[in-house]
């Protein structure tokens, strides 16, 4: 996918739907880290393996045993080092730079790109064989300009996290400025559109550069207040179910005041007795 496409946030989400979610989510961007020290981010070293090596080192590989390494941009990987993480797919061990022993690691591996891997692989930019071991499962990830009708119920959930983060009531967001959110190109995808929403948060319409409504536009977001109360209920229902109906832990996962939960679910019609079970006393 794109950049900004949440890649990372899919990985994450992969990682906590999964039997290794009490473990570490690792990720690591190859492109972003200099080809000299890279080798040693991954697979760690021992002391003296290098000049500046003074101590030993865990590398991400380690670090994440039990759990998920994502390794974003892989495309940018070194063949070289291509060859050593083939080998760690294959064999389940890694050694550490300077070691002479192989140490074991359970490990899910999940690899993002920006660019096509089989069209690089084919040209003998990216180790055919390391391709298809990576090539079990693909999910593309489409831009925000592919899924304009994504960006209302999008904004709206990082406009909820955001007012966690930042400790303050979620504003409500009119159906107008959703319209205009959809209308837009959206370069960074949905990382720009999170960074909006972080701006919303903290300086309402002034923080995203709202545009008069184009002409001839009325009709296009009719829906959005539905849709986005739809997502709402959803969301609230949702973490009701998983929390079994506690109250105090709903609302701290959503990131909600007490007050507020309690507010939406009379908007809704959800009782919290409909998702307890018949033995829990957990709190009101």
């Amino acid at each position: 996918g794109e950049t900004g496409t949440g890649k990372e946030l899919v990985a994450r989400c992969l990682h906590q739907q999964s039997h290794r979610r009490g473990r570490q989510f690792v990720a690591i961007n190859c492109g972003a880290v200099p080809e000299s020290i890279i080798e040693s981010e991954l697979f760690g070293h021992e002391a003296g393996a290098f000049t500046g090596a003074k101590t030993r080192r865990i590398g991400k590989f380690e670090f994440a045993d039990g759990g998920t390494l994502f390794l974003d941009e892989i495309e940018s990987m070194p063949l070289a080092l291509q060859v050593r993480l083939l080998r760690v797919l294959q064999e389940r061990v890694i050694e550490r730079l300077g070691a002479n022993e192989s140490i074991p690691v359970d490990i899910r591996v999940v690899a993002a790109a920006k660019v096509d891997l089989r069209e690089m692989a084919s040209r003998g930019a990216f180790r055919e064989d390391l391709y298809y071991r990576l090539d079990v499962i693909q999910i593309p990830l489409p831009s925000l300009r592919e899924r304009p009708e994504d960006i209302p119920l999008l904004f709206q959930h990082f406009v909820l996290r955001a007012s966690a983060r930042y400790r303050r009531e979620p504003p409500l967001v009119p159906a107008t400025v959703l319209q205009q959110l959809a209308t837009r190109e959206w370069p960074g995808n949905v990382r720009e559109l999170q960074n909006t929403a972080d701006r919303y948060v903290l300086s309402g319409d002034a923080g995203i550069g709202l545009f008069p409504q184009a002409p001839g536009a009325d009709g296009v977001a009719s829906n959005l207040p539905g849709q986005v109360e739809q997502f709402e209920k959803g969301l609230i229902t949702q973490e009701l179910e998983r929390q079994k109906g506690n109250i105090k832990a709903t609302h701290t996962a959503l990131g909600l005041p007490r007050k507020t939960l309690y507010e939406k679910m009379r908007k809704y019609g959800l009782q919290r007795k409909d998702f307890t079970e018949p033995a829990s006393h957990d709190e009101a």
